[in-house]
Protein backbone atom coordinates (compact mmCIF):
# COMPACT_ATOMS: atom_id res chain seq x y z
CA UNK A 1 0.00 0.00 0.00
CA UNK A 2 2.79 2.42 0.95
CA UNK A 3 4.63 1.52 -2.26
CA UNK A 4 1.50 2.27 -4.30
CA UNK A 5 1.13 5.66 -2.61
CA UNK A 6 4.78 6.44 -3.34
CA UNK A 7 4.41 5.54 -7.03
CA UNK A 8 1.29 7.69 -7.31
CA UNK A 9 3.13 10.58 -5.67
CA UNK A 10 5.99 10.27 -8.17
CA UNK A 11 3.51 10.18 -11.03
CA UNK A 12 1.86 13.33 -9.72
CA UNK A 13 5.18 15.16 -9.57
CA UNK A 14 6.06 14.00 -13.08
CA UNK A 15 2.64 15.14 -14.33
CA UNK A 16 3.31 18.62 -12.93
CA UNK A 17 6.22 18.97 -15.36
CA UNK A 18 3.85 18.41 -18.32
CA UNK A 19 5.86 15.64 -20.05
CA UNK A 20 4.01 16.16 -23.33
CA UNK A 21 5.25 19.75 -23.54
CA UNK A 22 8.79 18.63 -22.68
CA UNK A 23 8.75 15.95 -25.38
CA UNK A 24 7.48 18.36 -28.01
CA UNK A 25 10.12 20.94 -27.16
CA UNK A 26 12.89 18.35 -27.07
CA UNK A 27 12.01 17.29 -30.61
CA UNK A 28 12.57 20.84 -31.85
CA UNK A 29 15.65 21.37 -29.65
CA UNK A 30 17.17 18.18 -31.03
CA UNK A 31 16.38 19.27 -34.58
CA UNK A 32 18.02 22.65 -34.01
CA UNK A 33 21.07 20.99 -32.47
CA UNK A 34 21.52 18.61 -35.41
CA UNK A 35 21.00 21.38 -37.96
CA UNK A 36 23.74 23.45 -36.34
CA UNK A 37 26.03 20.42 -35.93
CA UNK A 38 25.89 19.66 -39.67
CA UNK A 39 26.80 16.02 -39.11
CA UNK A 40 29.50 16.65 -36.49
CA UNK A 41 27.68 15.86 -33.25
CA UNK A 42 29.37 16.33 -29.88
CA UNK A 43 27.61 13.69 -27.74
CA UNK A 44 28.37 15.24 -24.34
CA UNK A 45 27.24 18.64 -25.61
CA UNK A 46 24.06 17.05 -26.93
CA UNK A 47 23.32 15.34 -23.59
CA UNK A 48 23.92 18.52 -21.59
CA UNK A 49 21.74 20.48 -24.00
CA UNK A 50 18.78 18.11 -23.86
CA UNK A 51 19.04 17.62 -20.10
CA UNK A 52 19.25 21.34 -19.29
CA UNK A 53 16.47 22.30 -21.71
CA UNK A 54 14.26 19.56 -20.25
CA UNK A 55 14.87 20.74 -16.69
CA UNK A 56 14.22 24.41 -17.48
CA UNK A 57 10.99 23.58 -19.32
CA UNK A 58 9.91 21.24 -16.52
CA UNK A 59 10.53 23.99 -13.97
CA UNK A 60 8.49 26.49 -15.98
CA UNK A 61 5.63 24.00 -16.29
CA UNK A 62 5.54 23.32 -12.54
CA UNK A 63 5.54 27.04 -11.81
CA UNK A 64 2.77 27.44 -14.38
CA UNK A 65 0.73 24.71 -12.67
CA UNK A 66 1.10 26.58 -9.41
CA UNK A 67 0.11 29.93 -10.90
CA UNK A 68 -2.87 28.45 -12.78
CA UNK A 69 -4.19 26.25 -9.96
CA UNK A 70 -7.32 28.37 -9.46
CA UNK A 71 -8.05 28.51 -13.19
CA UNK A 72 -7.48 24.76 -13.50
CA UNK A 73 -10.35 24.12 -11.09
CA UNK A 74 -12.77 25.58 -13.62
CA UNK A 75 -11.63 23.62 -16.68
CA UNK A 76 -12.64 19.99 -17.23
CA UNK A 77 -9.33 18.91 -18.78
CA UNK A 78 -7.25 20.35 -15.90
CA UNK A 79 -9.55 19.85 -12.92
CA UNK A 80 -7.79 16.69 -11.74
CA UNK A 81 -4.26 18.10 -11.61
CA UNK A 82 -2.36 17.39 -8.38
CA UNK A 83 -2.31 21.00 -7.19
CA UNK A 84 -6.05 21.27 -7.72
CA UNK A 85 -6.82 18.04 -5.87
CA UNK A 86 -4.34 18.83 -3.10
CA UNK A 87 -2.29 15.67 -3.66
CA UNK A 88 0.79 17.89 -3.84
CA UNK A 89 1.08 20.95 -1.63
CA UNK A 90 1.79 24.40 -3.05
CA UNK A 91 5.00 24.62 -1.01
CA UNK A 92 6.35 21.31 -2.31
CA UNK A 93 5.49 22.27 -5.88
CA UNK A 94 7.42 25.53 -5.57
CA UNK A 95 10.43 23.75 -4.07
CA UNK A 96 10.31 21.14 -6.84
CA UNK A 97 10.09 23.81 -9.55
CA UNK A 98 12.98 25.78 -8.05
CA UNK A 99 15.27 22.75 -7.87
CA UNK A 100 14.49 21.81 -11.47
CA UNK A 101 15.12 25.35 -12.73
CA UNK A 102 18.33 25.95 -10.79
CA UNK A 103 19.76 22.61 -11.90
CA UNK A 104 18.89 23.27 -15.54
CA UNK A 105 20.37 26.76 -15.60
CA UNK A 106 23.53 25.67 -13.76
CA UNK A 107 24.15 23.02 -16.42
CA UNK A 108 23.76 25.67 -19.11
CA UNK A 109 26.13 28.07 -17.33
CA UNK A 110 28.89 25.54 -16.64
CA UNK A 111 28.56 23.18 -19.61
CA UNK A 112 27.12 25.18 -22.50
CA UNK A 113 27.26 28.88 -23.40
CA UNK A 114 25.75 32.33 -22.92
CA UNK A 115 23.49 32.33 -26.01
CA UNK A 116 21.84 29.14 -24.70
CA UNK A 117 21.44 30.80 -21.31
CA UNK A 118 19.82 33.85 -22.92
CA UNK A 119 17.45 31.64 -24.91
CA UNK A 120 16.57 29.61 -21.81
CA UNK A 121 15.99 32.67 -19.64
CA UNK A 122 13.87 34.30 -22.34
CA UNK A 123 11.65 31.24 -22.66
CA UNK A 124 11.38 30.81 -18.89
CA UNK A 125 10.55 34.45 -18.12
CA UNK A 126 8.07 34.76 -20.96
CA UNK A 127 6.26 31.58 -19.90
CA UNK A 128 6.27 31.88 -16.12
CA UNK A 129 5.98 35.65 -15.70
CA UNK A 130 4.77 37.48 -18.81
CA UNK A 131 2.48 34.79 -20.24
CA UNK A 132 0.96 34.08 -16.82
CA UNK A 133 0.04 37.76 -16.50
CA UNK A 134 -1.34 38.34 -20.01
CA UNK A 135 -3.12 34.98 -20.25
CA UNK A 136 -5.76 36.29 -17.84
CA UNK A 137 -6.01 39.77 -19.30
CA UNK A 138 -5.42 39.80 -23.05
CA UNK A 139 -5.90 37.81 -26.22
CA UNK A 140 -2.19 38.46 -26.84
CA UNK A 141 -1.38 35.82 -24.24
CA UNK A 142 -1.19 33.23 -27.03
CA UNK A 143 1.44 35.23 -28.92
CA UNK A 144 3.45 35.80 -25.75
CA UNK A 145 3.28 32.11 -24.96
CA UNK A 146 4.45 31.47 -28.51
CA UNK A 147 7.66 33.40 -27.83
CA UNK A 148 8.40 31.01 -24.98
CA UNK A 149 7.57 27.97 -27.08
CA UNK A 150 9.95 29.06 -29.82
CA UNK A 151 13.02 29.18 -27.58
CA UNK A 152 13.67 25.42 -27.31
CA UNK A 153 14.50 25.17 -31.02
CA UNK A 154 16.60 28.31 -30.68
CA UNK A 155 18.42 26.96 -27.61
CA UNK A 156 19.25 23.68 -29.34
CA UNK A 157 20.73 25.57 -32.28
CA UNK A 158 22.82 28.11 -30.37
CA UNK A 159 24.09 25.42 -27.97
CA UNK A 160 26.22 24.38 -30.94
CA UNK A 161 26.91 27.66 -32.75
CA UNK A 162 27.49 29.76 -29.60
CA UNK A 163 25.97 32.75 -31.41
CA UNK A 164 22.72 34.20 -32.71
CA UNK A 165 22.78 34.38 -36.49
CA UNK A 166 20.27 34.69 -39.34
CA UNK A 167 19.40 30.98 -39.18
CA UNK A 168 18.65 31.16 -35.47
CA UNK A 169 16.27 34.07 -36.02
CA UNK A 170 14.50 32.31 -38.91
CA UNK A 171 14.13 29.18 -36.76
CA UNK A 172 12.68 31.28 -33.94
CA UNK A 173 10.05 32.85 -36.20
CA UNK A 174 9.19 29.53 -37.85
CA UNK A 175 8.31 28.15 -34.42
CA UNK A 176 6.51 31.32 -33.36
CA UNK A 177 4.33 31.37 -36.49
CA UNK A 178 3.68 27.61 -36.28
CA UNK A 179 2.35 27.89 -32.74
CA UNK A 180 -0.32 30.48 -33.48
CA UNK A 181 -2.61 28.35 -35.70
CA UNK A 182 -1.74 25.35 -33.53
CA UNK A 183 -2.94 26.98 -30.31
CA UNK A 184 -5.79 28.90 -31.93
CA UNK A 185 -7.12 25.53 -33.12
CA UNK A 186 -7.06 24.30 -29.52
CA UNK A 187 -8.81 27.50 -28.42
CA UNK A 188 -11.62 26.85 -30.91
CA UNK A 189 -12.40 23.26 -29.98
CA UNK A 190 -11.84 23.93 -26.25
CA UNK A 191 -13.74 27.21 -26.26
CA UNK A 192 -16.27 26.17 -23.59
CA UNK A 193 -13.47 25.34 -21.17
CA UNK A 194 -11.72 28.68 -21.75
CA UNK A 195 -14.95 30.60 -21.32
CA UNK A 196 -15.70 28.73 -18.09
CA UNK A 197 -12.28 29.70 -16.75
CA UNK A 198 -12.65 33.31 -17.91
CA UNK A 199 -9.55 33.17 -20.12
CA UNK A 200 -9.77 35.72 -22.97
CA UNK A 201 -8.58 33.56 -25.85
CA UNK A 202 -9.05 35.03 -29.31
CA UNK A 203 -12.24 33.13 -30.30
CA UNK A 204 -13.88 34.00 -26.96
CA UNK A 205 -13.27 37.74 -27.46
CA UNK A 206 -13.34 38.28 -31.24
CA UNK A 207 -15.25 35.25 -32.44
CA UNK A 208 -14.33 32.13 -34.39
CA UNK A 209 -14.32 33.77 -37.85
CA UNK A 210 -11.79 36.37 -36.74
CA UNK A 211 -9.69 33.58 -35.22
CA UNK A 212 -9.78 31.69 -38.54
CA UNK A 213 -8.53 34.78 -40.38
CA UNK A 214 -5.68 35.12 -37.89
CA UNK A 215 -4.85 31.44 -38.33
CA UNK A 216 -4.70 31.93 -42.09
CA UNK A 217 -2.32 34.88 -41.72
CA UNK A 218 0.00 33.07 -39.32
CA UNK A 219 -0.04 29.94 -41.47
CA UNK A 220 1.03 32.10 -44.41
CA UNK A 221 3.84 33.62 -42.35
CA UNK A 222 4.93 30.13 -41.36
CA UNK A 223 5.10 29.11 -45.02
CA UNK A 224 7.20 32.16 -45.91
CA UNK A 225 9.62 31.64 -43.00
CA UNK A 226 10.16 27.96 -43.81
CA UNK A 227 11.05 28.90 -47.40
CA UNK A 228 13.50 31.54 -46.14
CA UNK A 229 15.51 28.85 -44.36
CA UNK A 230 16.18 27.23 -47.73
CA UNK A 231 16.51 30.54 -49.60
CA UNK A 232 19.41 31.56 -47.35
CA UNK A 233 21.11 28.23 -47.92
CA UNK A 234 20.66 26.66 -44.50
CA UNK A 235 18.72 23.69 -45.90
CA UNK A 236 18.63 21.84 -49.20
CA UNK A 237 16.24 20.95 -52.00
CA UNK A 238 14.62 17.99 -50.21
CA UNK A 239 13.61 20.21 -47.32
CA UNK A 240 12.29 22.89 -49.67
CA UNK A 241 10.17 20.51 -51.77
CA UNK A 242 8.61 18.59 -48.87
CA UNK A 243 7.97 21.64 -46.69
CA UNK A 244 6.49 23.57 -49.63
CA UNK A 245 4.09 20.72 -50.41
CA UNK A 246 2.95 20.23 -46.81
CA UNK A 247 2.76 23.98 -46.21
CA UNK A 248 0.53 24.37 -49.26
CA UNK A 249 -1.81 21.70 -47.85
CA UNK A 250 -1.89 23.37 -44.43
CA UNK A 251 -2.51 26.77 -46.02
CA UNK A 252 -5.36 25.31 -48.09
CA UNK A 253 -6.86 23.82 -44.93
CA UNK A 254 -6.72 27.28 -43.32
CA UNK A 255 -8.51 28.78 -46.33
CA UNK A 256 -11.15 26.02 -46.25
CA UNK A 257 -11.77 26.84 -42.60
CA UNK A 258 -13.30 30.17 -43.62
CA UNK A 259 -16.12 28.28 -45.34
CA UNK A 260 -16.66 25.28 -43.07
CA UNK A 261 -19.73 24.94 -40.87
CA UNK A 262 -18.21 22.34 -38.54
CA UNK A 263 -15.71 24.50 -36.68
CA UNK A 264 -14.87 21.89 -34.05
CA UNK A 265 -14.00 19.19 -36.59
CA UNK A 266 -11.99 21.62 -38.73
CA UNK A 267 -10.05 22.94 -35.73
CA UNK A 268 -9.12 19.41 -34.69
CA UNK A 269 -7.94 18.69 -38.24
CA UNK A 270 -5.82 21.86 -38.23
CA UNK A 271 -4.37 20.87 -34.87
CA UNK A 272 -3.58 17.34 -36.03
CA UNK A 273 -1.93 18.55 -39.23
CA UNK A 274 0.09 21.11 -37.29
CA UNK A 275 1.69 18.22 -35.37
CA UNK A 276 2.56 16.52 -38.66
CA UNK A 277 4.08 19.80 -39.88
CA UNK A 278 6.22 20.16 -36.76
CA UNK A 279 7.43 16.56 -36.83
CA UNK A 280 8.26 16.71 -40.54
CA UNK A 281 10.01 20.06 -40.20
CA UNK A 282 12.08 18.79 -37.26
CA UNK A 283 13.08 15.62 -39.11
CA UNK A 284 14.05 17.51 -42.25
CA UNK A 285 16.27 20.07 -40.54
CA UNK A 286 17.70 17.48 -38.18
CA UNK A 287 18.68 15.23 -41.10
CA UNK A 288 19.66 18.13 -43.34
CA UNK A 289 23.33 17.07 -43.32
CA UNK A 290 22.49 13.87 -45.24
CA UNK A 291 19.71 15.19 -47.47
CA UNK A 292 20.30 16.65 -50.93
Amino acid sequence: MAEQISINKIRNYVALTKPGIIRGNLITALAGFFLASDGHVNISQLCYSLLSISLVIASGCVFNNYIDREIDKKMIRTSKRALVSGEISNKNALIFASILGMTGFLIIVFRLNLPTLYAGLTGFIFYVVIYSYFKRRSTHGTLIGGVSGATALLAGYVAVTNRFDAASMILFFIMLFWQMPHFYAIAIYSLKDYKAAGIPVHPAVYGIHSTKLSMLIYTGLFVISTVLLAAFGYTGLTYLVIMTLLSAIWLRMAVDGLKTKNDDKWARQMFGFSLLMLLTFSLLIGLNFILP
